[in-house]
């Protein structure tokens, strides 16, 4: 097939322990699933799950450095459970979910609140907010075969040293099966799916030079730098 213009490279992230690389087709994210955040945020009613989205090439690789997004005075880091699908479909059981999850690893939603704060306040798309340049760092996948099943265990974020997030995964208000389970029934789900689970309290604003370093136990710790 020739193509008109250089077809670009395939965003991909990279698999624990391997040279092997995941595509990533598409990424979703959960919002307020835990209710300490959803509290932090003004809520506070176990809703149904709700879902916002991503460009597959707004991951970025760990230990990289990640440039302060323009348009923004308030640009925020959230931690969160990342669930890479190795398998899909339409209107997925919750019983059959665990089993089409390839692996786990640590992420970061990253969010201009200022522009999402404004979006909410004129009933306007999240996108510019959420789903920006270079939005969604990422660490090592663990394949589940290796992990097994991630339904609990501390997850934290630090800025130069200092906590802002620390909970554990077992405070979702959503569970991973009934996540896949609900977002089955808007998308047909397939392999390279990403699926962010949403973040505990404490997120906060970055500043240019901020150090980060995410992790949930088990998995390789993310980090990245704002510059």
């Amino acid at each position: 097939m020739n193509y008109v213009i250089a077809a670009p490279t395939p965003p991909s992230v990279e698999v624990k322990g391997t040279d092997n690389r995941f595509p990533v087709r598409r990424i979703f994210c959960v919002g307020r699933n835990y209710a300490a955040h959803a509290r932090e945020m003004g809520n506070d009613d176990r809703e149904p799950p709700f879902f916002f989205t991503k460009p597959a090439d707004a991951v970025v690789a760990n230990n990289s450095s990640i440039p302060y997004p323009p348009r923004t005075a308030n640009f925020h880091h959230e931690v969160e459970l990342v669930v890479a699908l190795g398998g899909g479909g339409a209107n997925i059981a919750k019983s059959d979910a665990n089993a089409l999850i390839y692996g786990y690893a640590v992420g970061i939603d990253l969010t201009r609140r200022d522009l999402q704060s404004d979006a909410k306040d004129n009933g306007r798309p999240w996108d510019t907010s959420k789903g920006f340049d270079r939005s969604a760092p990422i660490a090592a996948l663990h394949p589940r075969k290796e992990a097994g099943l991630i339904e609990s265990g501390e997850i934290w974020l630090t800025v130069n040293g200092k906590d802002r997030q620390r909970a554990n995964l077992a405070e979702m208000t959503w569970k991973v099966p009934e996540i896949v389970a609900e977002l089955s029934t808007l998308f047909e789900l397939a392999p390279g799916d990403l699926i962010f689970t949403g973040t505990p309290a404490g997120v906060g604003a970055l500043a240019r030079g901020d150090s980060i370093e995410a992790g949930i136990a088990g998995l390789t710790t993310l980090k990245t730098k704002i510059v």
